[in-house]
């Protein structure tokens, strides 16, 4: 017996459409009369749809190769440190180190990326982090290194980054159209993520194998990928802008801007509160994996990996979604997972459940990130992007790492765990807040 004896189904207006017997065609109508979501195919063209542009695929290729040379060093240099000093405020020390510059020149680096080409300063910033990576390889191959050249070579990477970050977040839109803008986003925060999954892991094992200098080595050597996919771009120049003002009097127009804007102002402190106090267990995941884990270099590398993995999965959630009408209340399950996740990890002393307990930080960490990255993004008018966006990248990049020597004093007195479970409270009592006293923030779309 035949499930469908005819060749013909009937609609609901009534009208006859004549269909295959093939399974695959009868529940493609079904689909279709339900008013389903798209199929695979046109799901898998959503969630890539920024590709479409040809400048975000040569910046996506080369910006993954980029960031997978930069998680390799950042996961050796922690634990070249951590076996220089044997110290956990040390690597806050570090963290301390490359912040630094975000507090003196990220803001006028948002300033800079309104006024001049941004692809230009991002051959010049890009350049800048190249020579200091391979800086720091010749220190190492040469056995002179110190925790204090490690401290100096971090403030040289926050210096430029200061310049960096607003440029790169900003200059999204001159590769995209508007239309793929939150799709283009998610899509970053998925190749930041597979390169922290990809990275770690070749840190800890080439940190095994043959050393960190060859780490470093190869961190510079993959700037080349980003610079040169800057430089093959066929950048359509955005309409020049008049501008008489000093630099400081564009600078407090964004910040005017900024704190005029509720929905901003909401964003940027939830960035802010998550950066100082919920991103102490990055900086301590090295300390962990020896005095916690009883690992080494290794199990640092899979610890790095795993959050990154997380992150990964979270990031490519949002990109399958599409345009998505419902950010808030996805940023405000973040602000819950993040936290929640992170006091699991805390408990945590077998390898395998630590691995599971970061994969769900990493989720909740990308979806609390991206989600306030793509609504500032979407708020903001294009001539003050590159200053609100310096905002936004100063409340990370420049309170982390206070953060992090916070979180270094504070286990060198209590210890990783109790540190980290502090960290979680606080993360899950801000969350707590904002979820009584500031509901419109679950409202943004």
């Amino acid at each position: 017996m035949k499930l469908f004896s005819s060749n013909h189904l009937s609609d609901p207006n009534g009208t006859l459409k004549r269909v295959t017997t093939r399974p695959a065609a009868i529940l493609r109508y079904v689909a279709e009369l339900a008013g389903s979501r798209p199929f695979p195919s046109i799901r898998f063209a959503q969630t890539f749809s920024a590709f479409r542009h040809r400048n975000y695929r040569l910046w996506f290729v080369g910006q993954l190769i980029s960031l997978v040379g930069t998680w390799t060093q950042t996961t050796a240099q922690g634990y070249l440190v951590f076996e220089l000093t044997h110290s956990p405020v040390y690597l806050g020390y570090v963290g301390f180190a490359a912040g630094v510059p975000s507090w003196l020149f990220m803001l006028y680096g948002g300033v800079i990326a309104d006024r001049i080409p941004r692809r230009r300063l991002l051959v010049f910033t890009q350049t800048a982090m190249m020579i200091l990576a391979l800086g720091l390889a010749a220190l190492t191959f040469l056995r002179l290194v110190q925790p204090w050249h490690i401290m100096v070579l971090a403030l040289g990477l926050g210096i430029a980054n200061a310049f960096d970050a607003p440029a790169r977040q900003s200059f999204v839109l001159e590769m995209v159209d508007r239309d793929d803008l939150p799709n283009a986003i998610a899509l970053n925060s998925s190749m930041f993520n597979l390169a922290t999954v990809v990275g770690p892991a070749i840190g800890g094992v080439v940190y095994a194998l043959v050393g960190p200098a060859w780490c470093f080595t190869f961190n510079g050597l993959t700037f080349l990928g980003v610079i040169a996919a800057l430089l093959l771009m066929r950048i359509k120049p955005l309409a020049a802008r008049a501008n008489n003002n000093a630099a400081l009097a564009d600078l407090r127009e964004g910040l005017r801007y900024v704190a005029a804007n509720p929905a901003i102002r909401t964003l940027i402190a939830v960035v802010a509160m998550i950066s100082l106090f919920g991103m102490a267990y990055m900086t301590l995941i090295p300390a962990w994996a020896v005095t916690v884990l009883g690992g080494n270099e290794t199990t640092n590398g899979w610890l790095q990996s795993a959050r990154g993995l997380g992150a990964l999965g979270g990031a490519m959630m949002i990109a399958m979604l599409g345009r998505i009408n419902f950010k808030g209340k996805l940023l405000t399950t973040g602000l819950f997972v993040f936290p929640g996740m992170l006091l699991v990890f805390a408990t945590m002393r077998w390898l395998p459940f630590s691995l599971l307990a970061l994969v769900g930080v990493g989720w909740g960490f990308m979806i609390l990130f991206n989600m306030a990255n793509t609504l500032i993004q979407t708020l903001v008018s294009d001539e003050l992007r590159g200053r609100v966006v310096s905002v936004y990248t100063l409340s990370f990049f420049g309170l982390a790492p206070l953060g992090a020597l916070l979180a270094g004093w504070a286990a060198e007195t209590i210890g990783e765990p109790l540190t980290i479970i502090l960290s979680a409270l606080i993360s899950l009592a801000f969350a707590a807040f904002l979820w009584v006293r500031v509901p419109h923030l679950r409202r943004l779309n």
